[in-house]
């Protein structure tokens, strides 16, 4: 009855009884745990999204003084990146052509990473820069017999995979048996790593460039003081001249 009394009164407008402590702290601790989940999702789901792609697919025509045709992707010092060439015949004959790729750097070392040469289907070059440089791998195609009055095309398939993108992630969670979600956390830590080396690379060149513009603002100031008494020196030098010079024909009193 006292409890059927309790129930009655509540119904009738009566205040509820405010939630405990332990009760509070498990919903928040619920809502965090949500949240976390949800972020992570969400994470998860723009890396995949938003994962660049190098890959781009050409026609190459031989010829017997060919002009080299370089891809170029900029890609940061001591960084893995994995070159993969396919090329299709599409005309002509194969032995009748040879396709050569070399792959340099833009930097004032003027790099030379690999060359290779007469590439058959499918190649797969991994190498590691040296430079923060534009990256390019340079594609040319050589007739090698002449007097061929057919046309000879190959169709190269070019895909350069740098840093993060290089790594096999599905290899190593074989073999470490990472699930799912790990593996692709695994693949966001080396992509915050390589966003983390970008900044700091950016932050040193903004820091150089920096010194460069205070040196160049500290010269061209020095320059102007160095003028400025140089013209205010010639001026009291030209006025002591004219003056002597008038004295001694008499134009002027001494």
């Amino acid at each position: 009855m006292a409890a059927r009394a309790s129930r009655t009164h509540q119904l009738r407008g009566g205040r509820p009884r405010p939630a405990t402590r332990q009760g509070r702290h498990g919903a928040v601790a619920k809502g965090a745990s949500l949240f976390t989940l949800t972020s992570l999702f969400y994470l998860v789901l723009c890396a995949c999204v938003t994962s660049p792609v190098h890959g781009i697919k050409f026609d190459l025509e031989a010829d017997t003084y060919p002009t080299t045709k370089c891809i170029w992707n900029y890609a940061l010092a001591d960084t893995l990146v994995i070159v993969t060439i396919n090329s299709q015949l599409v005309s002509g004959d194969a032995n009748d052509q040879r396709l050569d790729v070399d792959v340099v750097d833009g930097s004032k070392h003027n790099n030379i990473y690999l060359s290779k040469r007469n590439i058959r289907q499918e190649t797969r070059m991994a190498i590691n820069t040296h430079s923060h440089a534009d990256l390019g791998v340079c594609l040319k195609n050589t007739l090698v017999r002449k007097g061929s009055a057919k046309s000879h095309v190959l169709t190269v398939d070019l895909d350069v995979d740098i840093g993060a993108d290089a790594v096999d992630y599905n290899a190593i969670a074989n073999q470490e048996s990472l699930s799912g979600l790990e593996t692709e956390m695994r693949k966001l830590e080396a992509v915050a790593g390589e966003i983390v080396n970008e900044m700091d690379y950016l932050k040193k060149r903004e820091e150089k460039m920096r010194g460069t513009n205070e040196s160049t603002n500290q010269r061209v100031e020095n320059f102007a003081w160095v003028t400025l008494f140089g013209l205010v020196a010639l001026g009291i030098w030209q006025v002591t001249h004219l003056r002597s010079f008038f004295q001694k024909r008499y134009l002027i009193d001494s």
